[in-house]
């Protein structure tokens, strides 16, 4: 069937132009370029024009393991959700615990997290020095400790395909983190230090990096999510110390009563967008689940568990694309058992370009979010053309050439466009 042909069958669903490609057609299209590409049966290609019309095609109704190509689709409900001008929020509240006297009442700073992704250390020192303000304007000089309410996300939370490595992209999720759940250390001479003139060097960071820093490294907080918080709470009293507030040494877990007046709630200066962006360019796994578990707690509240994340996926892929089939157990792309086909991706990719923007430049005017497992190679996005954005989606579920070769198809895929310009 000709491209002209094909293009007289799409089909209109939920407003978009998509491609008629039936289930379990194996067809390939346009693929004289890539013989490499149309010989791997493990692959499924789909490339739509302007007009929503295929122009190159391979299995695009097949399921593959979409890797972290999963992200667009977590950035398109989180987007979509609440809005690219989105802020996050953390809450601080000050209470004296004790039975009433003086001498024996403690007073406690307490912190609600809601899961904010984006609590890195430039972020926590503007939190700190409105805290500062606000303690002193209550002639309160020094705290005795602090308490943090992390039942916004299920403890011992564990999603799938979740790894268990020190590498960064292994860290676990958490309502309340820091840096990404991540330590950037050093040594020298022996001594532990920060690898960041903006992160103060912690009691807990000084213990790990003994143990695991040989000269520079950046590895995650383990599998314990109360490593991870009491790191938080080590780095937000070292913060505090630095301003001038005097901070004692107990750190606890406890909940906050919704009746509390409220000390301060800061609101992360980074939008929506701008956490979206660096998750994409980075592929970090940490900010889509965490954005994943959030959404979770949205629809069905907290605490944000495994279960719930899994059934906001299904629940609402079927509200947006009434797909059948699909599979997204997580949001960052790291479980096998995930599953979507090239067809799909691009219906994402038509609702997502308003966002588009948010892409990082892979190769000369192609936009795109990578995926990357043993045995899964797979790009998605755009590619620009005649001031058009072209969808494009590319999954291989088998070894590939060298790593790579999605960027060459990309970049096939982008002259052949070209040279059709004259046609």
């Amino acid at each position: 069937m000709s491209i002209r042909m094909m293009g007289l069958f799409c089909v209109l669903l939920g407003g978009l132009l998509v491609a008629p490609v039936k289930a379990g057609d194996s067809s390939v299209i346009g693929l004289e370029a890539l013989p490499e590409l149309a010989d791997m049966a493990q692959s499924g290609l789909l490339l739509l024009d302007h007009q929503g019309r295929v122009i190159k095609v391979k299995d695009a109704q097949k399921a593959f393991v979409p890797a972290s190509t999963t992200k667009l689709v977590t950035a398109f409900l989180a987007l979509s959700h609440w809005g690219e001008q989105h802020r996050f929020k953390t809450d601080f509240f000050v209470r004296k615990l004790g039975d009433g006297h003086q001498h024996d009442s403690k007073t406690m700073l307490y912190v609600k997290g809601y899961g904010d992704p984006f609590l890195i250390s430039e972020e926590l020192t503007e939190a700190v020095r409105q805290i500062k303000h606000r303690l002193f304007s209550e002639g309160i000089k020094s705290i005795d400790g602090i308490v943090l309410d992390t039942g916004y996300f299920a403890n011992s939370l564990v999603l799938p395909g979740t790894g268990h490595s020190d590498n960064p992209y292994d860290a676990i999720p958490s309502a309340i983190a820091a840096n990404f759940n991540t330590l950037f250390l050093r040594k020298d001479n022996g001594r532990v230090l920060s690898a960041e003139e903006q992160t103060p060097l912690t009691p807990l960071a000084r213990t790990l990096g003994q143990h695991k820093v040989k000269d520079e490294l950046r590895f995650n907080t383990g599998d314990d999510p109360k490593t991870g918080q009491r790191y938080f709470a080590e780095l937000l009293a070292t913060l505090l110390r630095q301003q001038g507030v005097q901070v004692g040494q107990t750190i606890d877990w406890g909940e906050v009563d919704s009746q509390w007046p409220r000390l301060y709630r800061h609101y992360n200066q980074h939008t929506l967008a701008d956490i979206v962006r660096p998750m994409m360019r980075y592929s970090t796994n940490f900010i889509a689940n965490q954005l994943a578990l959030m959404l979770s707690v949205e629809f069905y509240g907290e605490p944000a568990t495994e279960r719930k994340v899994a059934l906001m996926y299904a629940e609402q892929l079927a509200k947006h694309f009434n797909w059948n089939g699909a599979l997204i157990e997580e949001g960052a792309g790291l479980s096998r058992q995930n599953r979507l086909t090239p067809q799909q991706l691009v219906e994402v990719l038509e609702v997502f370009r308003p966002w588009k923007h948010l892409l990082p430049e892979v190769e000369e005017k192609v936009f795109a979010k990578s995926g990357s497992l043993i045995g899964v190679s797979a790009l998605a996005g755009y590619i620009e053309h005649r001031q058009d954005w072209l969808p494009f989606v590319l999954m291989i579920n088998q070894q590939v050439p060298y790593y790579h070769y999605r960027n060459k198809v990309a970049l096939t895929l982008s002259k052949s466009l070209a040279g059709n310009d004259g046609d």
